[in-house]
């Protein structure tokens, strides 16, 4: 069963998917080099425990920090530490989420640390548009897959246009969230279209591509979260929640329009 949402508890996400992107734009606008993930993670606990919510990472499964803050090579999971201090080039991809009031928000955004090299921000820029179109194939009446198909060939297109065969992660993907964070069904990120649960109002997703420049092969660290590309090239990731509604994707983790 995918859970259903009414309207209010929609816009319930919506207010936690709010303080998500408000905590977002914190730990962007501080991480530059000599930062290090430890102080990124120290703000976003602050910001998200201000806003009266609670971080949904924290304790999650044994995870023992606020964000996940995936440096370079790591993909997702990252932990920050204190020994993990910023540089300049690099690429973290940071993924936050905060439950208000039962609700869940969940978002992911890649950041370049000062000036980054072309090649990683194409990366970033791929992995965004990626994301993007899935956004976008959230409809009611859509099959599941046909997300999983409109990331693919969003990817694949970008990378035909930046001349480079960005690797796909198979292992990890979207998922279904609402008053947990991670729910059925699982969403992938490469397939077919037309398979799969067909989509209802009322329904949440979080779509999250990933895209390496190298290959798509993963490798777990010994610490139990941390998973990095084989080859050691680098990786991106962007996420957001995003609702079923009559009027289309209504992207939860947005920020505040100005």
């Amino acid at each position: 069963m995918i859970e259903i949402k009414t309207r209010g508890e929609l816009q319930a996400m919506r207010a936690a998917g709010l303080i998500v992107a408000r905590t977002l734009a914190a730990v962007r606008d501080l991480a530059r080099p000599g930062v290090s993930t430890a102080e990124l993670d120290e703000l976003a606990e602050q910001t998200i425990r201000d806003a009266g919510a609670v971080p949904s990472f924290q304790g999650y499964h044994g995870f023992p920090a606020s964000i996940c803050a995936s440096v370079n090579e790591q993909i997702v999971h990252g932990i920050p530490a204190k020994e993990q201090v910023l540089g300049e080039g690099d690429l973290i991809s940071v993924d936050c989420g905060a439950i208000l009031d039962g609700w869940h928000g969940d978002s992911a955004v890649t950041i370049a640390v000062g000036e980054v090299s072309e090649k990683d921000r194409k990366l970033s820029e791929a992995t965004e548009r990626a994301m993007w179109a899935g956004v976008a194939a959230v409809r009611a009446g859509a099959r599941l897959t046909d997300i999983s198909h409109a990331v693919q060939t969003a990817a694949e297109k970008a990378g035909r246009e930046h001349g480079v065969g960005y690797g796909m992660i198979l292992e990890y993907g979207g998922h279904g969230i609402g008053s947990q964070m991670h729910m059925e069904p699982f969403l992938p990120n490469v397939g077919k279209p037309g398979k799969g649960p067909r989509l209802k109002l009322g329904m949440a997703l979080a779509v999250e591509p990933m895209l390496t420049g190298g290959g798509g092969e993963t490798e777990e660290l010994d610490d139990g979260w941390t998973v990095v590309t084989a080859d050691g090239s680098r990786a991106a990731h962007w996420e957001h929640t995003v609702a079923i509604t009559a009027d289309g994707p209504w992207v939860l983790t947005a920020p505040e329009e100005s």
